[in-house]
């Protein structure tokens, strides 16, 4: 009986060892892909930047076709100026709402707890 126990712990030890080697294996897999799919997205960002420059190219080289090619770059370098001012106040206002960053309803439901303990405590 006691050789039958011994051989089961015995066993047992060698599967969890077995199941953390191939979950080790599986997380250095799975840490590989997650690495590789950083990296595209973050090559893919890069791209996407450099359309958005291209898309700004062709916009002034559009106006350039009626207006002077200084005047086209200004209207576009000033249109790209009020997007940016609307998208910074908007910003503003959204980091404005949010502050403080404390939460106050949870702040002011403990400090009524503890008075109440406190309050009960008294009596």
């Amino acid at each position: 009986m006691g050789e039958l126990v011994q051989r089961a712990s015995q066993q047992l030890t060698e599967l969890v060892r077995a199941e953390l080697r191939l979950a080790q294996a599986e997380m250095k897999e799975k840490g590989k892909r997650y690495g590789k799919g950083g990296g595209l997205f973050g090559g893919a960002g890069v791209v996407g930047f450099l359309m958005l420059q291209a898309l700004v190219a062709t916009a002034i080289v559009a106006l350039a076709l009626v207006l002077p090619v200084w005047a086209a770059a200004l209207t576009v370098t000033v249109v790209l100026g009020v997007i940016a001012a609307v998208m910074a106040r908007s910003g503003k206002k959204q980091v404005a709402r949010a502050a403080p960053a404390a939460p106050r309803q949870t702040i002011e439901n403990v400090k009524a707890d503890v008075a109440e303990i406190k309050e009960s405590a008294h009596r």
